[in-house]
């Protein structure tokens, strides 16, 4: 939880930096130039994509050991509640 709070903050820090780098290519006069800072930019946001896809994956899925026991409990509701 601390983690998601962590990354969370994280993210709101870096997401008007990343707008003002935006900023900075829409106001680039010469094309060849401005589209040279757009690929750099779209090049970052893919490198960074990329690394966030492998670190979600790295996390371990948490363990719940209540899975099968919810299982039966609603089970067992389903013959209690018809339709309630």
């Amino acid at each position: 939880m601390k983690l998601a709070a962590c990354l969370s903050v994280a993210v709101a820090i870096a997401a008007p930096a990343s707008a003002a780098a935006a900023e900075q290519c829409r106001f680039i006069e010469a094309r060849a130039e401005r589209e040279a800072c757009y690929q750099r930019q779209e090049t970052a946001r893919a490198a960074r994509q990329k690394a966030n896809e492998a670190h979600q994956a790295a996390q371990q899925k948490p363990y719940e050991p209540l899975t099968q026991e919810d299982a039966q409990l609603a089970k067992s509701m389903r013959g209690i509640c018809r339709g309630c």
